[in-house]
């Protein structure tokens, strides 16, 4: 009997061992070999082996995934921020204002054109990371649900973008801030952040105490973890990705409106959860975010290669949503049996 039984704990234990982004990875292999197959049923030619369609899919989802990099550690940490959609709005006006070149007539601040791109990008990261700091104390120190808290400011800073302009567009940036959106260069920051914050996440306190808190706010906290100081870096580090994200956005389109980011938020927590993150929080890896962002790239290129209708596209969007969140409460309650 225990010649039986060893050898089947020894291969579930295998099992358990296999990383979780494996399973998400055999995902996008499956999702896109079927749009390969459906490319070639209904559009006579491939899907996959067309070097622009991935430039522009990969283009399309890699500021929102600069989004869902910060998003992921704010779900690791047990929280939500609803309110990222609305910095990039409100980040790409204000930094807009203070990038534009002197030969507009029509600029923000006339004695402020022509500055270097350091400028701009400065005080948009500075906005971001105080629209941060207010939702992490709001959460940490006034014990506000995440999800009021967030929805608060999203609600506040949407309408500071409205009403910093009157409404009115912005535009004509300096050469230099253009560039942070010129070419492949929003996916190479893309890639740059995923990458710093997998390595923090993974390999330092930072990480470790992001998911300790995730997993278990009163034990991380009788270990000697500052859980309050600790969620206001979360979130303001969260914050200030959305305000990279915005001022990418306003550079690609070398114009900034206050509507700019709508819904950014929800396609970046959809990207994260798809990606394996447990919305129970202390679970999930920005290396699983990442895969997520290219499962959503696939999803909304492969829909708009067999030309299906966007209001089509934004129905099965939701269902797919909907579906890893049912995927991830059934592996947290199988999870426990196992326990």
């Amino acid at each position: 009997m225990n010649t039986q039984t060893i050898p089947a704990n020894a291969s579930a234990a295998g099992q358990r061992r296999l990383p979780a982004e494996v399973n998400i990875l055999m995902v996008l292999v499956g999702i896109a070999l079927v749009f390969e197959i459906l490319g070639w049923i209904f559009q006579g030619q491939s899907f996959l082996f067309s070097l622009n369609r991935l430039k522009i899919m990969i283009l399309q989802v890699s500021v929102i995934g600069i989004i869902a990099v910060g998003v992921t550690q704010v779900i690791i940490s047990g929280g939500i921020d609803l309110s990222s959609g609305s910095v990039v709005g409100a980040v790409a006006m204000v930094a807009m204002s203070v990038a534009q070149v002197s030969s507009y007539a029509r600029a923000v601040y006339p004695a402020l054109t022509d500055l270097p791109m350091i400028v701009p990008l400065l005080v948009g990261l500075s906005f971001g990371a105080l629209v941060g700091f207010i939702n992490g104390w709001l959460i940490a120190y006034t014990k506000i649900p995440p999800f009021i808290a967030t929805l608060g400011t999203m609600v506040t800073v949407r309408g500071f973008a409205k009403w910093y302009t009157k409404g009115q567009p912005v535009s004509f940036p300096t050469d230099g801030f253009a560039a942070l959106g010129k070419g492949m260069m929003p996916v190479a920051i893309f890639i740059l952040v995923a990458l710093v914050f997998h390595i923090a996440m993974k390999y330092t306190r930072y990480g470790k105490f992001t998911y300790a808190i995730g997993a278990n706010a009163q034990a991380a906290r009788v270990s000697g973890i500052n859980v309050e100081q600790h969620l206001v870096k979360v979130y303001v580090i969260a914050a200030m990705l959305a305000a990279l994200a915005g001022m990418v956005v306003a550079a690609r389109g070398q114009t900034a409106q206050a509507g700019m980011g709508l819904a950014y938020e929800l396609d970046a927590i959809a990207m994260a959860v798809i990606g394996g993150v447990s919305l129970n929080g202390g679970r999930g890896s920005v290396l699983g975010t990442a895969i997520g962002m290219i499962i959503f790239g696939v999803i909304i290129s492969g829909f708009t290669f067999l030309r299906l209708d966007a209001y089509y596209q934004e129905m099965i969007k939701g269902v797919i949503i909907v579906a890893a969140v049912v995927a991830d409460v059934h592996r947290q309650r199988k999870r426990r049996k196992t326990s």
